[in-house]
């Protein structure tokens, strides 16, 4: 089945938000077996709208609108699919009495006519509740083609989905089983990679489909197949990876469907009952953003100190004053000392430090934007190292903070059989 999905509203055509809603959309569709051929963004507008709906409905089985369905007079979308499907909106009870819940527990504000306005939907539409909201989903049929209109909120289109569309989805089509296996690597880049296992691609079975996905440092590979036998598509995409993983095995770090390499590290220190500490300085504290988005981060790590002026590291991180004047505060002498100062200052049994340069300009003691120094002090002593990153500061920290994350996860291996 193929499908396309129309994501509306001024907002993402200006850059003022990201459309992540597609993204999620797409991956919960792919999950399923279906298709996503076409992502289209339009504005509020509803010559715009009714123009992709057209298109839409002459190149795709299943189309997918977020967004538009808001309290507002800029909120368009079931007026203009109104139109498109020559329907009327009739208010819904069930939708309406969700809405007068929902004020009555949580909002405490007076319940205004443009929300119970919320509650009309198309004549023809079957509703997908949406438990997180007031604007509800809606699922019409014309001419073979289903349109699924769901509101814009991130938290409530993915509830709307992963609770009611896909499952619905799951009852009333029969689809084909496709599977995505993405294989994590850091440390090498896409190049080198395709040369190392130019040999295992050239034989790869052609129902199989690799493709490298290269971010600052780290490069994924997806192997996608499809087929009608669930187990006959598994079979043949874990015997390409059975082939793969031997030649990739000192820069794989995972799959992506499984954990982040900052969940197995935490996993990993959990087991081993081991705890982690920061000092950064040029990352600003986006390693320890990372590493606190995910839930149960508490048991492994203890805090971070975001050391950003000099001053910094030596009052309150306790770096020696000699060293910041002699060594330069980006160097491998000062990310050492603070690996170790926030190791101590922590008590933890490992420490990463990060100090450098991102830029625009050069720093005090002309250090080259994109110079970044770090540090990885643990059980077995402490680990440091320089890199270059180039000129773009925002590059220059992602790649900083992937980089730190590798490091750490290779010491964790290499520490394995040591600290047994």
């Amino acid at each position: 089945m193929r499908a396309e999905i129309i994501t509306i509203g001024d907002e993402i055509l200006i850059g003022q938000i990201v459309d992540s809603n597609s993204a999620f959309i797409g991956k919960a569709l792919s999950k399923i077996g279906v298709s996503v051929k076409h992502i289209t963004s339009v504005g509020d507008d509803q010559n715009v709208i009714l123009s992709a709906l057209k298109i839409a409905n002459s190149r795709v089985d299943f189309v997918v609108l977020t967004g538009g369905l808001g309290p507002t007079k800029d909120d368009i979308t079931k007026k203009t699919l109104a139109t498109y499907f020559n329907d009327i909106l009739v208010r819904n009870d069930k939708v309406l009495a969700h809405i007068e819940s929902l004020w009555k527990t949580y909002i405490k504000q007076p319940l205004l006519q443009v929300n119970k306005d919320q509650a009309l939907v198309l004549s023809t539409a079957q509703i997908l509740i949406n438990d997180h909201g007031s604007a509800p989903g809606m699922w019409i049929e014309k001419d073979g083609v289903v349109f699924v209109s769901l509101p814009g909120v991130p938290f409530e289109m993915k509830a709307i989905v992963d609770n009611v569309l896909v499952p619905r989805i799951l009852e009333k089509f029969k689809l084909p089983f496709i599977l995505h296996r993405t294989l994590l690597t850091q440390g090498m880049g896409e190049s080198m990679i395709a040369e190392l296992i130019s040999d295992w691609e050239s034989v790869l079975d052609s129902e199989i489909k690799l493709a490298y996905l290269p971010n600052l440092g780290r490069v994924r590979l997806r192997l996608s197949a499809q087929g009608p036998v669930k187990n006959v598509v598994e079979e043949k995409v874990q015997l390409a990876i059975d082939q793969l993983l031997p030649l990739i095995q000192d820069i794989f770090v995972g799959f992506e469907e499984d954990d982040a390499i900052e969940v197995v590290i935490g996993k990993t220190l959990i087991v081993r009952g081991q705890t982690l500490s920061l000092a950064e300085s040029c990352t600003g504290g986006a390693i320890a953003e990372r590493l606190t988005s995910f839930p149960g981060s508490s048991k492994y790590f203890t805090g971070s100190l975001v050391s950003y002026a000099t001053r910094v590291k030596h009052d309150v991180l306790g770096v020696d004053k000699e060293i910041l004047i002699q060594a330069g505060v980006v160097s491998e002498a000062v990310a050492k000392e603070m690996a170790l100062k926030a190791k101590d200052f922590f008590k933890t049994d490992y420490a990463i430090s990060t100090t450098g340069n991102a830029g625009p300009t050069t720093s005090e003691g002309r250090v080259t934007v994109g110079t970044v120094c770090m540090a990885i002090a643990g059980p077995q002593g402490v680990s440091v190292f320089s890199f270059q990153f180039g000129n773009n500061r925002e590059r220059v920290i992602s790649k900083a903070v992937n980089k730190a994350f590798e490091l750490l996860y290779h010491e964790l291996l290499k520490n394995a059989s040591k600290e047994v």
